[in-house]
């Protein structure tokens, strides 16, 4: 079975920092890509982020580029994001998903995915 477990979501103050942790079990990250997905309340889920199976240019959504990092672990099978300088709009459900070696934009493309992980940037 596969399962994506993401962690390291909680509260942090505007201008902070959190790093998120996607724990992959059942598939090797060499063969799939990682991406990041956030949902906020009365929001549609946007696309964050995303890694692909090999090196290569990752994506970022405009908003967060110059502040979110993501990177990979291949022996231990997880991916991280690393949110600096936090801004309350980027309060939302963090969800992590995977799909086969290439990163898209299309939600509904990524065969699974984690149960989120909630991050509040709030004072």
């Amino acid at each position: 079975q596969v399962q994506l477990v993401e962690s390291g979501g909680g509260l942090v103050q505007p201008g902070g920092s959190l790093r998120l942790s996607c724990a992959v079990s059942g598939l090797a990250l060499d063969y799939y890509a990682i991406g990041w997905f956030r949902q906020a309340p009365g929001k549609e889920r946007e696309g964050v982020s995303c890694i692909s199976s090999r090196d290569g240019n990752p994506f970022y959504t405009g908003s967060v580029k110059g502040r979110f990092t993501i990177y990979r672990h291949n022996v231990e099978n997880t991916v991280y994001l690393q949110m600096n300088s936090l801004k309350p709009e980027d309060t939302a459900v963090y969800y992590c998903a995977a799909r086969a070696l290439r990163c898209t934009g299309i939600d509904r493309s990524y065969d699974y995915w984690g149960q989120g992980t909630q991050v509040t940037v709030s004072s």
